[in-house]
């Protein structure tokens, strides 16, 4: 069944007031933004490099943040126990935001140090900052990650990297082009379960592979938007910049202040698909060896969406309708949230965030060795600290934007074989669909979407 796409711009709505003189009213350019910088005049012991242990501030990397809401301070928790990495900027469209991450840092650190914005411009022109992570919703996640590797920045970006197959590619080019080091946070790559559950089937413990199981939230198309509500004052929540690349929307404050923007297209990548599935796919891929490859045809139903490889194997992108508390008979629910499953010809292994990892025959548990660590699938302290690892080294991390590009397509070609409601083929080379051996215009069309142009 088709699931039919109601965009922005085939509602009828109010239309976008006044853009542009808010836009010649806002900051010009980054040359203008660069010059209104400030940077703090108070240095703290640990920024001096004085604290025992704390490297001297020429040893440090720098670390602006963009976007900082409940996700960003759990993964900024375990960044800020770096002692070579210090956090000095936030940027945030919301002031609430802004003054959350500077309070969060400045405790942190014992001092008043950290710097705020309403624009990433601001935080990107400045030459001090190393590194950033972006923590944004979707929308933004793409385009902040590519503007901080134009103005020289390392990144470390949370998923889903890319709103479309498109942006995907884009990342992964701009990374390339201009030698930034990226990061995809996709973290559950280091976490040390799935990394064995990956290594059963690496080594030939589960016989000849069959079926890679990812676990997805069941997909969903938000259309029913919801009712205008008068735009707040830009100093309080810029909602032109919240909106950013998105076509215009009335305001309405639970999209930014609850979240509710989940599953409207406009806002999100992959109809809620990629929520999970740029985890768990991530992981079906590695364990298949298909980093740099992807399935050939994609296959949706009411239960799952089968993604078959030109090998024959098969990639089952498994919907759970309520991911957190009815895993379904598929899955063992102690094995937690984003669980996997990997079968071959003489076992199976699934495991998920709790650590826990079972296996069929039970004699192949011996492979694990004794003692092997769990830690929650969440835990991005390991995935950061390989960042900033590459950072320093210049190599490229684990989840690189070649590697993002890949797995992250594949999901979003999932995606939209669901909301066509039909199989697709796909060639993973040239990342374009065809339907019956012809190429399927509807399909390729929806592999990027128009930018509206929210900077004067």
């Amino acid at each position: 069944m088709k699931h039919p796409l109601r965009l922005s711009h085939q509602t009828d709505q109010p239309s976008e007031p006044g853009q542009a003189s808010s836009r010649r009213a806002f900051l010009a350019t980054a040359a203008q933004v660069a010059g209104a910088v400030t940077v703090p005049t108070v240095v703290s012991a640990r920024a001096l490099g004085l604290e025992p242990g704390t490297p001297a501030a020429s040893e440090r990397l720098t670390l602006g943040v963009i976007g900082f809401g409940p996700r960003c301070k759990y993964v900024l928790t375990e960044m800020l126990k770096f002692p070579d990495v210090q956090a000095v900027a936030v940027a945030d469209i919301q002031k609430r935001c802004r003054r959350e991450g500077k309070q969060f840092i400045d405790q942190t650190y014992g001092n008043t140090d950290c710097t705020t914005t309403g624009d990433l411009r601001e935080l990107l022109a400045r030459d001090d900052i190393d590194c950033v992570i972006v923590a944004t919703g979707d929308r933004w996640h793409g385009k902040a990650a590519m503007m901080a590797a134009e103005a020289g920045k390392d990144v470390y970006c949370e998923k889903p990297c890319g709103l479309t197959i498109d942006i995907c590619g884009q990342i992964e080019e701009t990374m390339r082009r201009t030698g930034r080091i990226f990061q995809a946070g996709t973290q559950r790559r280091s976490v040390p379960n799935f990394q064995q559950a990956v290594e059963l089937v690496h080594a030939g413990k589960l016989g000849q592979l069959q079926e890679l199981h990812a676990s997805v939230y069941t997909p969903v198309l938000n259309n029913d938007w919801l009712p205008a509500q008068p735009t707040p004052d830009p100093e309080e929540i810029d909602w032109n910049l919240w909106l950013g690349p998105c076509p215009w929307r009335p305001y309405n404050s639970e999209y930014v202040i609850k979240r509710r923007w989940r599953g409207y297209f406009d806002f999100e990548s992959g109809a809620k698909l990629l929520d999970w599935g740029a985890h768990t796919v991530d992981l079906c891929q590695w364990a298949g060896k298909y980093d740099d490859t992807g399935p050939v045809e994609f296959t949706p139903s009411d239960k799952n969406i089968i993604c078959r490889y030109a090998d024959g194997v098969k990639l089952v992108l498994d919907f759970l309708e309520d991911p957190f508390k009815d895993r379904g008979p598929r899955w063992n629910t102690k094995l937690g949230t984003c669980p996997v499953k990997f079968i071959g010809s003489e076992g199976m292994v699934s495991t998920g965030d709790e650590g826990d990892i079972d296996i069929t025959p039970e004699s192949l548990r011996a492979e694990l060795g004794e003692g092997y660590k769990r830690i929650r699938g969440t835990d991005a302290a390991l995935h950061a600290r390989n960042f900033f690892d590459c950072v320093k080294s210049r190599q490229q991390p684990v989840c690189n934007p070649a590697i993002m590009r890949r797995s992250h397509v594949v999901s979003h070609a999932a995606a939209l074989s669901w909301i066509l409601g039909r199989t697709l083929g796909f060639d993973p080379a040239t990342e374009t669909f065809t339907s019956n051996g012809k190429p399927d215009a509807e399909a390729n069309g929806l592999k990027k979407r128009p930018e509206r142009e929210f900077w004067g």
